[in-house]
């Protein structure tokens, strides 16, 4: 059995596997991968986490059995995914583990692993821990026990990080920006990042008990930072959600800026156009035609930012991200970060003397509406012909100006069909269309 998804090991604190059982015996595993392949050192594993409750009981058992397989650990504290990412390197851990369930409620966790690189952790070490996981936990030999630290200054590390990714000759004096932190791993260094570079900040949702992340507020509910961008009269806002690894951002008038405005941004405003953008099959299509009208290539890839990376990797680029505001960019750190992506807008508006919204002034999404079908019983459309008739007529309609989406949902019997284009009755008609016609087969079937 793999417990291992796409991004980790996720699910609601206190059911397997998210139990302290569970995170004890899945520390001492890994911890004896690293050790089988690391002999000529003991092994050193930085563990950090978000503000979640539960992070703190995850994180006494993770360590007690990295410690028990005879692995140092490295106690970090409250930090964003991404600063665990960078500190594994910095540290020159063998490993990085976060302890985070990113944008989800509080009483979700999760436990996501870094290789020494501040990557993902390469699938054959993933399975060898799945393998480990197997064996009960025996110690052979105390003698060769791990130890814990806790790291008093890796907050300023990775303050300092994040500023060394914005040009040393520019600064932020002449801006007014609210950061709403989510309640989340970057209640203190966000607020700090932004105001050591010069702008005044009001920062929002930092003040975490362990129960109110990302509780009606970060980049998955930025209704509040857009009101009180008005309120502050600030220049701008910026929101992050739970682990800061997803960054939305908010203009002087209170207008959304998400994860394809962001990368139309750092591919058409900056000095320095990028090789290719990689987004994903979710990025609007605007973005896609914006950037082939500025001659920057674009591939999507599959929702995920594995699959993002992998994409980035592939063509040796180094920009890619996802609507929800996942924004990668490798030449500055190696998983997404949503700090250092905001930083990197702002560097466009220092450099081009531009607001936020002038950035974004040529750039408009397209009207897109999602209509989920839920079914009694999961059906492939694409194995119905008559379904997969209505799919080409659509696209034959909306050649060159829009496109449809239909994917399976992968937890439930759910048909998402989603349609896109330049005019929203168009696109309204048509998705319920098709969602009517998608229901219409699934019961004959």
């Amino acid at each position: 059995m793999s417990y291992f998804g796409t991004d980790g090991i996720r699910g609601k604190f206190g059911e397997m596997p998210i139990t302290p059982e569970f995170a004890l015996k899945l520390g001492f595993a890994a911890g004896k991968v690293l050790v089988r392949t690391n002999p000529k050192a003991k092994p050193l594993v930085v563990l950090g986490k978000d503000t979640r409750l539960s992070g703190y009981i995850l994180e006494a058992a993770l360590q007690a059995g990295l410690n028990a397989a005879g692995v140092y650990v490295h106690l970090l504290g409250p930090l964003p995914t991404p600063a665990i990412a960078h500190l594994t390197r910095a540290l020159h851990a063998h490993a990085g583990i976060v302890i985070s369930a990113s944008h989800n409620p509080y009483y979700d966790n999760g436990i996501k692993f870094f290789s020494s690189e501040g990557k993902k952790l390469p699938d054959h070490l993933q399975e060898q821990i799945n393998q480990e996981l197997e064996y009960d936990i025996q110690i052979e030999n105390t003698a060769n026990l791990g130890k814990s630290v806790r790291v008093k200054d890796a907050n300023g590390r990775y303050i300092e990080f994040c500023k060394s990714t914005f040009p040393y000759h520019f600064d932020l004096r002449n801006l007014k920006i609210v950061v709403d932190c989510a309640n989340g791993a970057a209640y203190s260094v966000g607020p700090a990042v932004f105001r050591e570079l010069g702008a005044k900040v009001v920062s929002l949702y930092n003040e975490p008990n362990g129960l109110n992340i990302n509780e009606h507020c970060g980049s998955t509910h930025p209704e509040q930072l857009q009101k009180a961008v008005l309120e502050h009269q600030a220049d701008l806002g910026i929101a992050f959600d739970g682990d800061a690894d997803r960054v939305i951002m908010v203009d002087q008038f209170g207008h959304q800026v998400d994860g394809d405005h962001i990368l139309y941004i750092l591919a058409t405003q900056a000095n320095n156009k990028p090789a290719g953008i990689v987004g994903t099959v979710m990025s609007n299509m605007a973005l896609e035609l914006a950037l082939e009208a500025a001659q920057v290539p674009f591939v999507r890839a599959k929702v995920g930012d594995r699959y993002v990376l992998q994409a980035l990797e592939e063509n040796n680029w180094v920009i890619g991200g996802e609507p929800s505001g996942h924004i990668l960019t490798l030449d500055k750190s190696t998983t997404g970060d949503a700090i250092i992506a905001a930083l990197q807008v702002l560097t466009v508006m220092v450099e081009q003397e531009k607001a936020l919204h002038e950035l974004v002034a040529d750039f408009k999404l397209f009207p897109q509406v999602l209509v989920n079908v839920r079914l009694d019983q999961m059906i492939d459309p694409y194995a119905v012909p008559a379904l997969v008739a209505e799919f080409e007529k659509a696209e034959a309609q909306l050649k060159g100006r829009g496109r449809l989406l239909i994917r399976k949902s992968g937890t439930e019997p759910v048909i998402r069909v989603m349609v896109e284009g330049d005019q929203q009755e168009e696109v309204t008609a048509l998705a319920n269309h098709l969602a009517e016609a998608v229901r219409f087969h699934a019961t004959a079937a």
